[in-house]
């Protein structure tokens, strides 16, 4: 997937405290697999097969074609904002795997973790329980043009996803140009499954503030917008969580 994740577990350990280390090296195992499944930097991964016209969808692991199942109907959902089959070089499915790799980590670990645990996938959170008595997760999300401060934080229950170029430049294209122009400087959204988070920020992204809209196709999921020039939009229900001075 090219990038890193991180895995905290919080809160006393349930005895034998192995199980926490077991938990982690099969969690580590399965990012390892979803990175040979799915990365674009692999040229022998079955997606790269899949872009070079090698392999077929049908003949990949079923994992494959599961993902890209998803991200058909998240294409549909999206009217198109999400298309991981207009990038260059044939489809890439990385802006929903590394959310569902998250998901799928988190629910590896969670079990060995005393109050709950997190995973983070370079700013796709999936988390469960809690980070200690009496605590709920609150995520801090930055601004895209300080990145030094924190524009917003949110309460977050399962999973929130950040998609935006101020990390890595311009990388996400727009389905509908094939530019990698887009609508927003960032965009974030909470919701209870990492994946679809992962892919529903990435399409309001493309399409800005005019397309938190269509998160009241999927219910549960809440967007926040940041436009180039720094104004904010958000879904009515965006758990927001007060900053602390």
């Amino acid at each position: 997937m090219g990038t890193v994740v991180t895995l905290d577990l919080y809160g006393a350990l349930p005895a034998p405290g192995r199980d926490a280390f077991l938990a982690l090296a099969r969690a580590r195992a399965l990012l390892h697999r979803v990175d040979a499944l799915f990365s674009t930097y692999k040229a022998n991964s079955p997606i790269s097969a899949i872009r070079r016209g090698e392999l077929r969808v049908e003949d990949a692991p079923a994992e494959v074609g599961a993902a890209l199942t998803r991200c058909a109907q998240l294409r549909e959902l999206t009217d198109g904002l999400f298309d991981p089959w207009a990038v260059p070089g044939g489809v890439d499915p990385s802006g929903y795997v590394k959310g569902l790799a998250a998901a799928q980590a988190l629910a590896i670990v969670a079990p060995a973790a005393g109050s709950g645990a997190l995973v983070n996938a370079a700013g796709d959170i999936a988390v469960a329980g809690s980070p200690g008595p009496g605590l709920t997760w609150r995520v801090g999300i930055l601004d895209p043009a300080s990145r030094r401060h924190l524009l917003a934080v949110a309460e977050v229950g399962a999973a929130i996803a950040t998609s935006g170029t101020y990390e890595r430049g311009a990388h996400i294209v727009d389905p509908r140009s094939g530019t990698t122009r887009t609508a927003a400087a960032s965009a974030s959204v909470v919701g209870p499954d990492a994946g679809d988070c992962d892919a529903l920020a990435t399409a309001l992204c493309v399409g800005g503030k005019s397309a938190l809209a269509l998160l009241g196709r999927l219910p549960g999921y809440e967007g926040l917008v940041v436009g180039s020039d720094g104004a904010t939009q958000h879904t009515e229900a965006f758990p927001f969580a007060p900053m602390l001075d």
